[in-house]
């Protein structure tokens, strides 16, 4: 059953969430259509610098992104105290980045003089503006609408380009968290797009590789530029450990790779060995189970749909969204076996 997002997105229970776009019908966001002979390649470039812009203007940070041939993959973190903090100057140049805003800001904006009753006005919008920097549908609408009007553009057409909103998932626990973060990263592996995670152009964990392998002092913000790789790519959160991240995630850099690598390896479509003996530390740590994670990951067993955790964390977010029952308890149980 469709529910609306305000009955999906609960802050009380998570901060995170997965979120899907999906173009509608024979639309593609890259690769070459094999109907028209058209290549689309270069509009994967669009979502990533799109990403980046938006990411530097709200209060919202990337954890993963992946680009695929006609749909994306993009997990956040809505940062409140973020948008709480921000001065009233701040939150109006923010919006006004993206938007004209209201006539009476913009008279503030050029010249703060004025009667207490604008002044009311003006404060008023400040609020508006502050709740919306630090929301999910926002940030998505900024996101989607954009590439659309792109997209119809260059097609010469008008009309729908994405088949919905977008999808989201509420990610509840660390567990879920860093699975749905490989799940992400895996994307183009598992959908036969690339060989290994550095080669797999528009995600997040080539730009981590990337930002990792280059040495140079402009690493972390400008890695080596390929006609592969967007010229503008979002800042993505730091895993622990990382000194120039002030929101980190809950695990260090080495670990998670290391998951990822071996995750890639055990569902590559043309590697049919046996899984190594070897299992990532981080399984152990965040008690997840890993034969059911690889049927997570390659969507054999996908029975999560609004959110995604522990049975603990599912029966919490359900209380907080006021509901009796959220999907997901049978698929909790088996992934997250420890954590019931």
């Amino acid at each position: 059953m469709t529910l609306p997002r305000s009955a999906l997105v609960s802050l009380e229970s998570t901060p995170y969430y997965h979120c899907v776009g999906r173009c509608v019908r024979r639309a593609f966001l890259c690769g070459v259509d094999a109907y028209s002979g058209r290549s689309f390649e270069h509009r994967r470039g669009w979502i990533v610098e799109r990403l980046a812009e938006l990411s530097s203007v709200f209060a919202i940070n990337v954890a993963s992104y992946a680009v695929m041939c006609n749909h994306y993959h993009v997990i956040l973190k809505i940062n409140t105290d973020q948008a709480t903090a921000w001065s009233m100057d701040e939150v109006l140049q923010r919006w006004c980045l993206l938007f004209c805003g209201h006539p009476i800001v913009q008279r503030y904006l050029s010249n703060p003089a004025m009667s207490s009753a604008e002044l009311e006005k003006v404060a008023e919008f400040v609020e508006l503006y502050r709740s919306r920097l630090a929301d999910l549908s926002w940030f998505m609408r900024c996101l989607n609408e954009s590439i659309a009007r792109l997209a119809n553009e260059e097609d010469g057409c008008t009309g729908r380009f994405w088949e919905g909103r977008f999808k989201s998932q509420a990610l509840l626990d660390e567990a879920a968290l860093i699975a749905c973060m490989a799940y992400v990263d895996l994307n183009p592996i598992r959908a036969g797009m690339a060989e290994t995670p550095e080669s797999s152009d528009y995600t997040s964990i080539q730009q981590r590789i990337r930002e990792v392998t280059d040495h140079s002092d402009r690493a972390a913000t400008e890695p080596e530029i390929t006609d592969s790789m967007s010229a503008v790519i979002p800042r993505l959160m730091g895993f622990a450990g990382h000194l120039d991240s002030d929101d980190r995630l809950p695990c260090n850099l080495q670990d998670y790779l290391e998951l990822v690598d071996w995750s890639g390896r055990a569902i590559h479509p043309n590697k049919h060995g046996k899984i190594a003996d070897h299992q990532p530390k981080i399984l152990q740590r965040l008690q997840i189970e890993p034969t059911e994670l690889l049927h997570y990951l390659s969507r054999k067993d996908d029975q999560f749909h609004h959110v995604i955790g522990s049975k603990t964390s599912i029966r919490e977010a359900a209380l907080n969204l006021g509901r009796k029952f959220l999907q997901g308890i049978a698929a909790a149980e088996r992934l997250f076996p420890q954590r019931i």
